[in-house]
């Protein structure tokens, strides 16, 4: 079984930074992530879509984090990083990572909440 535990979450003030991280590991299972990304969803909000990278290709942004929030990924370790900059009070929601493999279904981390006061 494949797994996404992600860490990096808490409470910043308006214009703050956070970095969250994202793991990918299965106990005895070989694997291959072909891209990886991070969605959130605030309360009574549909969740949506952050920012997303495949391969080695340009990284995808949602309009609203644009500018701010920087994308990474370490494919040797499985493990995708979300930079957050000036960090403003409607980013505060759940973040998940999620992740691609071939010939499996997409793989969701448990969510790490993000608050910024204001």
């Amino acid at each position: 079984q494949v797994q996404l535990v992600e860490s990096g979450g808490g409470s910043v003030q308006a214009g703050g930074s956070l970095r969250l991280s994202c793991v990918a590991s299965g106990s005895g299972i070989k694997f291959t992530i072909t891209a990886m990304g991070w969605y959130r969803q605030a309360p009574g909000k549909q969740r949506e879509l952050v920012a997303s990278i495949i391969g080695g290709g340009s990284p995808n942004y949602g309009d609203s984090v644009k500018g701010r929030f920087t994308i990474s990924r370490d494919s040797a370790k499985n493990t995708a990083y979300l930079q957050m900059n000036n960090l403003k009070p409607e980013d505060t929601a759940v973040y998940y990572c999620i992740a691609w493999a071939t010939g499996l279904d997409d793989l969701w981390g448990q969510g790490t909440q993000v608050t910024v006061s204001s």
